[in-house]
């Protein structure tokens, strides 16, 4: 198998929690690159069930079943399908949430600013595209997505000029439309990329992430055995939102009989232990930049 380019994002600790058993099956949500799969085989004689929209992905997971044989299975579809494509009982499941590097890395996927592609962003490879959004959406519309889901405090004004400017010329790719941000907000060395919450807000929209990992949970933690552990890593505060909202309202409220009791967890509570965000290392984060956003969370089924 060839070497991995890329590094998964806090693998020792989505081990530490998962806690792979032998016999067990565990689902990958998030297949991309195979780096959890492989880790996870690897750490235990179980099996890994893995998941991906993502047709350009079936080379690796191919070269995952030369290797592993019964023991791996891919499943193409949307992990917010989780449900559908997962009928299994299942000791656990790890979600890796957002683009992944494969994608960021390939520019004509449209993905990144800073490498000039048509304006696609489909993770699927097929329905709407970025390019659709920018050039047929309304003013407000656009404005609403910039705002909720890339926190674009100057969205209003992003969206105007994208209208302003596709009225002359349609907006094709990914440096058009970083040349239109920069004309609304001015670039400066040493800050964060004025383009970096419009295409992060575009890309959520065309994919519908936020949709896809709040039915992906759902769906995740309903095929949980007893003792199953859901594993969620994250990289921005609409995402870890997500999770430690459905963790938290699913981990049972505590009861107190009389003051004299301990607390008792509601019996009809979906998790039995629910973790607070756990951080990477300062030298992950060294070595693995794209570590520094991410949060991981755990729950155990009850």
């Amino acid at each position: 198998m060839q070497r991995q380019k890329h590094i998964p994002v806090m693998l020792k600790e989505v081990l530490t929690y998962l806690q792979p058993k032998d016999g067990e099956i565990y689902v990958d949500a998030t297949f991309g690159n195979g780096g959890y799969t492989q880790a996870i085989l690897e750490a235990a004689a179980c099996k890994v069930i893995a998941i991906d929209r993502d047709p350009n992905v079936r080379v690796r997971a191919n070269e995952f079943k030369n290797m592993y044989d019964s023991r791996f299975e891919f499943r193409t579809g949307k992990f917010g399908d989780f449900a559908e494509l997962i009928p299994e009982r299942i000791g656990g499941a790890v979600f890796d949430i957002g683009v992944s590097s494969m994608q960021l890395d390939n520019a004509e996927r449209g993905f990144s600013f800073l490498k000039e592609a048509e304006l696609d962003m489909r993770m699927s490879c097929e329905g709407e595209s970025a390019k659709d959004i920018v050039n047929f959406y309304g003013e407000k519309e656009l404005a609403d997505i910039l705002y909720q889901y890339g926190e674009e405090r100057k969205s209003r004004q992003i969206a105007a000029r994208i209208v302003e400017c596709r009225r002359h010329k349609k907006i094709e790719t990914t440096t058009e439309l970083a040349e239109i941000i920069y004309t609304v907000i001015h670039k400066h060395p040493g800050e964060i990329d004025p383009a970096t919450r419009t295409f992060q807000a575009l890309r959520i929209a065309v994919n519908d992430e936020l949709g896809e990992l709040e039915r992906g949970l759902r769906g995740a933690a309903n095929r949980l055995v007893s003792g199953g552990r859901l594993v969620v890593v994250n990289f921005h505060s609409l995402e870890d939102r997500i999770v430690k909202n459905y963790m938290k309202e699913n981990g049972g409220k505590k009861v107190r009989i009389s003051k004299y009791a301990p607390e008792l967890a509601q019996d009809n509570s979906v998790f039995k232990e629910v973790s607070k965000a756990i951080a990477p290392t300062a030298a992950e984060c060294a070595n693995n930049p794209r570590a520094r956003s991410a949060k991981l969370r755990y729950a155990i089924r009850r």
